[in-house]
């Protein structure tokens, strides 16, 4: 399985983006802040321009896997080898508040910046579709977009 987010709205509190899986689109996502880091960047490069719990996850392509999160007490998808950061799931929350470089899935963008809706129903939309694909398949997620 395929999801690709794709960064589409930039604030000075955090990003926006649409999520597709296997190229259709299924809902939207907010981050914290993007702040440029790339595929590529060395550690160096990251950590002077990361914020801890207060930037975007570099762009690029990672696998997904489904494991209990201690934090959340469910399973949760988790991001793999996200360069600079550590613990990167998807999970529902609505304001940059919500996400220390977590995903915060939402099935509304809302016409004020920085949040997301209606998030947990869109959590409980994707687990299924994501544990029944983890059945046969990996999960992969590419992450692209900048702030212009």
């Amino acid at each position: 399985m395929n999801l690709h987010l794709q960064r589409t709205d930039f604030s000075n509190q955090s990003t926006i983006g649409e999520l597709s899986i296997d190229g259709a689109f299924f809902c939207f996502v907010l981050e914290d802040r993007e702040r440029g880091l790339r595929t590529g960047m060395t550690t160096s490069e990251l950590v002077a321009l990361k914020v801890f719990g207060q930037t975007a996850i570099t762009t690029g392509r990672y696998e997904v896997i489904l494991n209990f999160s201690d934090r959340f007490q469910k399973q949760l998808p988790l991001l793999l080898s996200v360069p600079g950061f550590e613990a990167i799931r998807i999970h529902s929350g609505n304001f940059p508040v919500d996400t220390e470089g977590c995903l915060l899935v939402g099935r509304t963008k809302l016409p004020q910046p920085d949040m997301v809706g209606e998030s947990r129903i869109m959590l409980n939309k994707l687990m299924p579709r994501l544990t029944e694909a983890a059945k046969t398949q990996k999960i992969f997620i590419e992450v692209t977009g900048h702030r212009p």
